[in-house]
């Protein structure tokens, strides 16, 4: 009974999710050449529906445990489930989120996503690829924007602690900013791949700043931490 009444509420949850994500991503597409403050309305409806949807349909609760500035800092989330991903205009006025490539490469979503200003992440294109990324990351922290870095690189299950991959020790070394780590327990109530999603409670921790400077080993270290502050102990032993 359990499973059937979560799979009815993620139906209706997907029919509803992807019909406001197509309306959205027209109005953010067309809406550019009027505005780009209009693009940045689209988007937090989206996100701001995502997470009403999740809520009224899907049963879940969503706590944030401290607070999280919209500041030019480098956030670096614990990613468990693409809810954290669509949250982020909800949690920022305007993001600027390294994403993988291949998204932008989805119609409407992906040019909607470009004129957002998300920065693409090309894990194959060498140097040249990396000086772009800087380049748009530095671009957005002089707008005050803040920066969202997912830096396990993928989905991780829910009590799993791999190592950071090294995207993040370049960012850090070269844009020379705090890093404000936030733990995510998304995975449970929103497990990755999945089309049923299940009631429950989903919680963000920040955890302390990380000032900028440290040698890359300590800041690794302390990032991987506090991302997996709401794993099990001994996930970090494990990995």
């Amino acid at each position: 009974m359990r499973y059937t009444i979560a799979l009815v509420r993620s139906i209706l949850f997907w029919i509803a999710f992807v019909l406001m994500s197509s309306l959205c991503s027209i109005g953010a597409i067309v809406s550019l050449p009027v505005s780009h403050h209009a693009t940045i309305f689209f988007v937090r409806v989206w996100a701001r529906s995502h997470r009403l949807f999740c809520r009224f349909l899907l049963g879940q609760t969503i706590v944030v445990d401290g607070t999280m500035p919209d500041a030019p800092v480098l956030y670096v989330f614990k990613h468990e489930s693409a809810f954290e991903t669509i949250e982020q205009p909800m949690l920022f006025r305007h993001p600027a989120v390294f994403a993988k490539e291949e998204l932008f490469s989805i119609p409407v979503w992906g040019k909607a996503a470009s004129f957002y200003g998300l920065i693409p992440v090309d894990r194959d294109g060498g140097g040249k690829a990396m000086r772009a990324m800087l380049g748009a990351a530095k671009a957005a922290l002089a707008k005050g924007r803040p920066l969202v870095l997912f830096a396990e690189g993928t989905r991780v299950p829910h009590g799993e602690a791999p190592q950071l991959r090294p995207g993040f020790a370049g960012m850090y070394r070269l844009l020379g900013i705090d890093v404000i780590p936030v733990a995510v327990d998304s995975g449970l109530a929103y497990p990755p791949r999945k089309w049923v999603k299940w009631p429950g409670t989903i919680t963000y921790k920040i955890g302390e700043t990380i000032p900028a400077g440290l040698p890359r080993d300590e800041a690794e270290a302390r990032v991987r931490v506090a991302i997996n502050a709401l794993n099990p102990p001994a996930a970090l032993l494990e990995a």
